[in-house]
């Protein structure tokens, strides 16, 4: 066998630059290039071999080790899970500020390779700097955090153990089944020793993605169900987009007549306007998604895993023989909710039942389409509400969804816009709606509109980020600017935490802690008190230009809409910074959520809660299946 003599970082760049993956005949390249930061754990190993093969594979530079695994997992979401970027960090808190990244790649699906350095491996140096030492083990370091949110892990110890480990990490990352965050741990002494590395290695690899066949007697046993069902209902999840299997849903649902719910992750699996499309659903969800859910006597979730937003804490589905059927290529999610399990690809199932000879009846057929239309109604007239001196956040989304085009992409991830985007926008696109919310992590927004811009360039990228949010990570407006991937970013400033705020006012805690308020008798305030008479003398939009971007300060309505077209039309990252009333919230159409509450409290108002709640949670039902 031919070899090349080259270090392990070296050998590691190179096997990374020469992946591919193919499915349905389409060969992509799988990395589209790596983030860094560089620290003394990594520069002079990964670091000098992105140097020495930079014509190779593109180095990107982030501001924030958590934001580039975001660019990621944004990246590769956008991809359908056929690309995406590996990401190095030095050892210490490079790496340990990977993990929050890591566990958001892994809970929503999403390939990403992790490369943090480590500590010597031949321990000749110990302890090093930011070395962590532990009195029972030895080979412990601060990147063993890494191991419960990863889908695979190693520590390469020896130069030579890089082969098999690249190998077993790619498999993970092409898994459409297995994949998340992958994390090779790279002691920086092993990344520079040499080794004779095989030809085959380096040469270039192409991973061919299955389309998984259902089991028929499964496939057969559904189509049984969906005969004697009388009120079915459909909830597409995320695999429908990631398996590009929304032709046949349309085709699938046209011919039956069947209504579609859509969660968080797959909004946009059909026009919002198409009549069978009943909008999102749970307890972000829309009042004919979850009426025609409560009265539903067959659930079939297409590419789904059943979260509680989605259930509504497991009180949403009250039909008395409601059942399920689930059809995932993931087996952990096919039996979920006491599902008829169908274990395979969206497509492949869906084309396989495109020749279905059924047909809901007339009676159905009309309660959809009135439910449909009263709450597209009620949608018009939450986006034409106009709350007083500032404008709601549902005013922005309205005027945001007219500027947007149909293949616009729009970006957000934590605080009260996902509960309010799931419900209001009117999606024309499976890649238009990108709401991060398996992990509806803060701080992800900006960093994810990159990842999105870089993965499809020719799109506009729209950013919603609230105040708490941007101020977890404002840094990667640079990163933005750095590499020309221009977005819009629309900053709502609230004052404070609005969506805890509310949760905490139903909670009877009268928006304790949610705040912006500079501290007085011991207190950060309260509702109760009344807006502060000297608000904290923050300036987030003199913030963002400060990093980079341009600036827009709209005041009324009007001015929005013009200051969103002219962001659109700019060549300039731009941000758009609107106050709103952080009071001003979507109450229309949502299912309860459940929400722990203290069972003794001095407080009347949170006992009050606590009853309420209590109340509530006796709707709650185990699916176990027949």
């Amino acid at each position: 066998m031919s070899t090349t003599r080259l270090t392990m970082a070296q050998a590691l760049v190179r096997f990374l630059a020469a992946q591919r993956v193919e499915r349905d005949g389409e060969t992509e390249v799988f990395f589209s290039g790596v983030f860094g930061i560089f620290g003394h754990g990594n520069v002079a190993g990964i670091g000098q071999a992105l140097y020495q093969y930079r014509d190779r594979i593109p180095y990107h530079q982030a501001r924030n080790e958590q934001a580039m695994v975001h660019i990621a997992a944004a990246h590769a979401r956008m991809r359908d899970r056929l690309g995406t970027f590996a990401c190095t960090s030095s050892i210490g808190p490079g790496a340990t500020n990977m993990v929050t990244g890591a566990a958001l790649a892994t809970i929503d699906r999403l390939p990403v390779l992790l490369l943090p350095g480590d500590v010597f491996a031949s321990r000749r140096p110990d302890p090093v700097l930011q070395q962590l030492e532990m009195p029972s083990r030895g080979d412990v370091t601060v990147n063993d955090a890494f191991i419960p949110v990863s889908r695979y892990f190693d520590r390469i110890t020896r130069a030579e153990q890089i082969v098999p480990a690249a190998l077993a990490a790619m498999r993970v990352l092409t898994s459409t089944t297995d994949t998340g965050a992958v994390t090779l741990a790279l002691p920086q002494d092993v990344q520079t020793e040499a080794f004779d590395v095989p030809d085959d290695f380096l040469a270039e690899r192409v991973w061919h993605i299955p389309r998984a066949v259902p089991d028929a007697a499964a496939l057969s046993r559904l189509v049984e169900l969906i005969g004697a069902a009388r009120r079915p209902l459909i909830v597409a999840g995320g695999g429908v987009i990631y398996s590009r299997a929304t032709d046949a849903l349309l085709a699938f649902v046209e011919r039956t007549g069947i209504p579609v719910a859509e969660t968080q992750a797959g909004k946009g699996a059909l026009e919002w306007d198409h009549p069978a499309n009943v909008g999102a659903i749970g307890v972000t969800g829309t009042a004919a998604a979850n009426t025609i859910a409560a009265e539903a006597d067959l659930v079939i979730g297409i590419g789904t895993r059943w979260t509680d937003f989605t259930t509504g804490s497991r009180a949403l589905f009250a039909h008395r023989e409601v059942r399920f059927a689930n059809i995932n290529v993931a087996e952990v999610d096919a039996p979920k909710m006491g599902a008829l399990a169908v274990v395979g690809d969206a497509r492949v199932a869906l084309e396989a039942l495109a020749l279905i000879d059924h047909h809901v009846d007339d009676t159905y057929d009309a309660t959809i389409a009135m439910l449909k239309a009263e709450w597209d109604r009620a949608v018009d007239a939450v986006l034409a509400r106009r709350s007083g001196a500032l404008p709601a956040q549902s005013e922005v989304i309205g005027i945001l969804n007219e500027v947007a085009g149909p293949h616009d992409v729009i970006v957000s991830a934590a605080g009260s816009l996902p509960g309010e985007l799931h419900k209001l926008w009117r999606a024309r696109d499976p890649k238009q709606y990108h709401v991060e919310y398996g992990y509806s992590c803060m701080g992800y927004e900006i960093a994810g509109g990159i990842g999105v811009k870089l993965a499809a360039p020719e799109r506009e990228v729209f950013v919603l980020v609230g105040d708490g949010s941007y101020l977890m990570m404002p840094s990667e407006i640079v990163t933005a600017v750095q590499e020309h991937t221009k977005l819009v970013i629309v900053l709502f400033d609230n004052r404070g935490f609005a969506s805890i705020g509310a949760l905490s006012r139903s909670l009877g805690l009268d928006g304790f802690g949610t705040h912006y308020r500079y501290r007085t008798k011991g207190s950060l305030g309260l509702d109760s008190e009344g807006d502060p008479l000297t608000p904290l003398p923050v300036d987030l939009a003199a913030n963002a230009q400060s990093l980079g971007a341009r600036i827009l300060r709209p005041k009324t309505i009007d001015e929005l809409r013009a200051a969103l077209l002219d962001a659109k039309q700019s060549s300039e990252t731009t941000v758009v910074y609107v106050r709103v009333d952080r009071a001003a919230g979507v109450e229309e159409g949502g299912a309860w959520w459940q929400v722990a509450t203290p069972e003794v409290a001095e407080a009347e108002p949170v006992s009050e809660a606590h009853e309420r709640e209590s109340e509530r949670a006796r709707r709650q039902r185990w699916h176990i299946g027949p």
